[in-house]
């Protein structure tokens, strides 16, 4: 009998990458909060609890050709896209050769133009109608690309969201809208937020599928992300997908969520971790084994060591900077 990764076309290979990249997207993420609390980076967003949602959804997309327009907390999306460990580090720490802004913006505003990552803005939900855009110029363009968007559940109670929905449906775009559903809007639980049982259930009004699955394992979510991508190549529209997950976390550093989660809900959410499960999920079909796993931790741990090293040490823009890629220059060779 074969394994439920193996009965969708992934190799044991695929999901040991699907994992490795699933834990460097973790242990960034803890190294900022240590960093924070020295007092080193000002802000953390976290990624912790969503990272099988984010893996397993990009690596179901041709990350050589496909665009996205990821949400603040999307590290796991953004490292399988090629935007490195250093990358992350330089943005966190605000340094110049940060490739998002510059060291401009706060951590979580991704955009890289070389792995086709869509620039994202502070105010939640534009990324949806920027990804609904380039799937339209794509499809006017008669080019072979899809575009993939995320958000939070909180975020789909915005009018961008609905915007952008309606336009992908009447135009049958090739877009992918993911909802991560962490369960909380900052501080305000999913049912003080949806009417509806699932986000999901919104996709009927817009003329596309729509369904809910578990975020807490990879293979699901690559499964419904991979027939979605190959609905949207062959003509057939967009679609939107629910992974439902836990924030691990507090909404960033700047907030306390032991004020509106009790002990109980906090202690329970451990038990449903992405990394563990999907950790255990390898050793049980014996493609992971405690030698492997350190292995690929301690390689990890070298490489985010490096980058926290490079950031810290490297320099910050300069001031007479402050205007650069602002506004348009004449001459010279800008």
């Amino acid at each position: 009998m074969s394994a439920k990764h193996e009965e969708i076309g992934l190799s044991n290979d695929d999901v040991l990458k699907i994992y490795e990249t699933m834990l460097m997207a973790r242990r960034v993420d803890e190294r900022m909060w240590l960093l924070n609390r020295a007092g080193k980076i000002p802000f953390v967003i976290s990624c912790q609890g969503q990272e099988a949602a984010q893996v397993g959804a990009a690596f179901a997309l041709d990350n050589e050709k496909d665009y996205i327009a990821p949400y603040y907390r999307d590290m796991g999306v953004v490292l399988h896209f090629g935007m490195t460990p250093k990358d992350l580090m330089l943005s966190a720490f605000a340094k110049a050769e940060d490739p998002n802004s510059g060291g401009r913006q706060m951590p979580g505003h991704f955009g890289q133009k070389k792995n086709r990552i869509i620039t994202g803005s502070s105010p939640v939900t534009t990324q949806l109608p920027h990804a609904v855009g380039v799937a339209l110029a794509g499809k006017m363009k008669k080019k072979d690309f899809i575009a993939f968007t995320t958000l939070g559940e909180g975020s789909s109670n915005q009018g961008d969201f609905h915007e952008g929905m309606n336009f992908a449906g009447v135009h049958k775009l090739p877009v992918i809208i993911m909802v991560e559903n962490n369960k909380y809007a900052i501080s305000v639980p999913y049912d003080r937020q949806v009417a509806s049982k699932n986000v999901s259930d919104r996709a009927i009004g817009y003329g596309m599928p729509g369904v809910t699955i578990d975020g807490n394992d990879p293979i699901e979510v690559y499964k419904h992300v991979k027939e979605a991508a190959d609905r949207a190549r062959r003509g057939e529209g967009p679609s939107l997908i629910e992974t439902v997950s836990e924030r691990m976390t507090a909404h960033s550093s700047d907030d306390d969520h032991r004020q509106y989660r009790s002990a109980d809900e906090l202690a329970a959410q451990k038990e449903k971790d992405p990394i563990l499960l999907f950790g255990a999920y390898l050793k049980e079909n014996n493609i992971l084994d405690d030698e492997l796993e350190k292995e690929i931790n301690d390689r990890i741990m070298v490489i985010v060591n490096e980058a926290t090293d490079y950031a810290e040490n490297a320099p910050y823009a300069a001031p007479e900077d402050a205007l650069k890629y602002v506004y348009a220059e004449k001459g010279g060779n800008e």
